[in-house]
């Protein structure tokens, strides 16, 4: 089991990003057009040019087989996510040493996956792939769709525990300038469960389940038949290059 040493370290101040390693934008994807339905998640790099993303559309639209009107609506909810991103990119958000629970409860294709893990966000270096790569190794996961879903639905949650920081910001940023700042009460199960790490155990500690605990942090993985409901990532297109190096584990892993 791998321990957190705790030290006395102070929240710093930075330009919004996600907190992890590389700065990727999680998408999700849902569109029916004509009775046909297209469902998709996976990360982008906010700093590809917008052809990029025509290019993707255009090709996964070819490759499955998709109707031409695909292919504006794809690029609609693609850009607005984007531009949803950038729009916090030079906003400041502020990195603490803190712990966070995410889960994950997904269907992909045939296999059912439930998990809870601690997440260290103070850690710009982490890694979700990777991390999720990790995880399918350890359980034996052979579907390769499997550990990208896993990626993104990490992604989801660190993305928005980012975009709650900037909003906690602006808020500290009013109230120091006289100005009745916005009332600010966050949906994020993470943000509001996330454990400060220095205050809980003080400057020296480490955190380590209790013993009745372990259940709670059991992953459950399902084979589940075709006719069968279940939450369902469906991975149907291509995706955009991520890196060609090898990358460290996580610093939190699923225990």
């Amino acid at each position: 089991m791998k321990t957190v040493s705790l030290g006395a370290s102070r929240p710093s101040t930075v330009n919004f990003r996600m907190p992890t390693r590389d700065n990727l934008v999680p998408i999700r994807v849902d569109i029916e057009v004509d009775g046909q339905r297209y469902r998709d998640a996976f990360t982008w790099n906010p700093r590809d040019p917008d052809s990029e993303i025509i290019s993707f559309a255009k090709r996964t639209a070819k490759d499955l087989k998709l109707p031409a009107n695909f292919v504006p609506q794809m690029l609609q909810s693609i850009q607005g996510q984007l531009a949803e991103f950038r729009s916090y990119e030079g906003q400041e958000m502020q990195i603490k040493e803190k712990i966070v629970p995410l889960k994950i409860d997904l269907r992909v294709n045939n296999t059912v996956i439930r998990d809870q893990f601690l997440w260290d966000i103070g850690n710009l270096d982490s890694d979700p792939e990777e991390f999720a790569r990790t995880l399918c190794d350890d359980l034996n996961i052979t579907d390769p769709e499997v550990g990208p879903a896993i990626a993104v639905s990490i992604r989801e949650q660190l993305y928005e525990i980012a975009s709650q920081s900037v909003s906690v910001m602006r808020e500290k940023q009013l109230s120091k300038k006289g100005r009745r700042a916005p009332e600010f009460s966050s949906n994020s199960k993470a943000v509001n469960n996330a454990v400060d790490l220095f205050k809980y155990f003080g400057s020296k500690g480490s955190v380590i389940r209790k013993r009745k605990e372990w259940y709670l942090y059991e992953p459950v993985v399902d084979v589940v038949a075709n006719e069968e409901d279940g939450k369902e990532e469906p991975n149907n297109s291509s995706r955009p290059k991520k890196r060609a190096e090898e990358e460290k584990v996580a610093s939190l892993q699923s225990l």
